[in-house]
């Protein structure tokens, strides 16, 4: 018999599980592609509950309005560059193939144009190492090296906002506030606590703990979890 999972369920995509994504202040991403160097100014900083790095909005000459993470020591006021020909200072935006090596950078695009999908939040950053061939090697926050085209853009420095994991929530309601304004699942209960509708492994009596047992393809829906079709069944001869 299936069970109905949480994880199906929220792969519905239902209100329940919906994001209050109206009520971000916006896609925090890079403006569009420049052929020339162009600057822009810090109009404001935003608090976003999608976000949990601060945002800054800026104003370019030519009317584009952009909203993207703070680096570090950036105030209203403040004239950022985008575009070849920038300076490598904290703040501008630049392509990989521009930025020396060693230099921090954050918000770095896996694909040229897409905005930006690396190194966002708060206090991160990535270094570039080297070039290696057409492409250019950066070292991201995990300490893992991967290839970006050198047309990829990121902001020179380090996101704002480093430390906001030293403060305690101190109490379960407020990481519960924490997480719901972006929909992240909380908390996490095992599977052996949960009812028997709702986990292969749940039940009423825990005296039984639930056991991982290995699962093959041909199981129904709602019994795909834990051990997924290993490689061999049985005792070890």
């Amino acid at each position: 018999m299936g069970k109905s999972l949480i994880q199906q369920a929220r792969g519905k995509g239902g209100p329940r599980y919906r994001a209050p994504s109206f009520r971000y202040a916006g896609e925090a991403v890079h403006r569009p592609v420049v052929s020339a160097m162009i600057t822009g100014e810090i109009v404001d900083f935003v608090k976003c509950q999608g976000h949990l790095a601060p945002l800054v909005r800026l104003k370019y000459q030519d009317g584009v309005m952009a909203l993207v993470q703070a680096a570090e020591g950036m105030k209203v006021g403040d004239i950022v560059q985008n575009g070849p020909g920038s300076a490598c200072m904290s703040g501008n935006t630049l392509s990989l193939a521009d930025v020396p090596d060693g230099t921090y950078v954050f918000n770095v695009e896996s694909q040229p144009g897409d905005g930006g999908k690396f190194c966002r939040t708060t206090g991160t950053f990535a270094r570039v190492v080297g070039r290696i061939g057409e492409q250019i090697a950066v070292m991201l926050p995990s300490k893992k090296q991967r290839m970006f085209h050198p047309a990829c853009r990121a902001i020179i420095g380090i996101v704002a906002g480093a430390g906001r994991t030293d403060k305690p929530f101190l109490k379960a309601g407020n990481m519960h506030f924490h997480k719901k304004a972006r929909n992240k699942r909380y908390p996490g209960i095992r599977a052996a606590a949960q009812n028997a509708v709702d986990h292969p492994y749940g039940n009423k009596r825990t005296s039984r703990k639930g056991k991982n047992k290995p699962v093959g393809h041909n199981a129904p829906p709602g019994r795909k979890v834990g051990t997924l079709w290993p490689r061999r069944t049985g005792r070890q001869k």
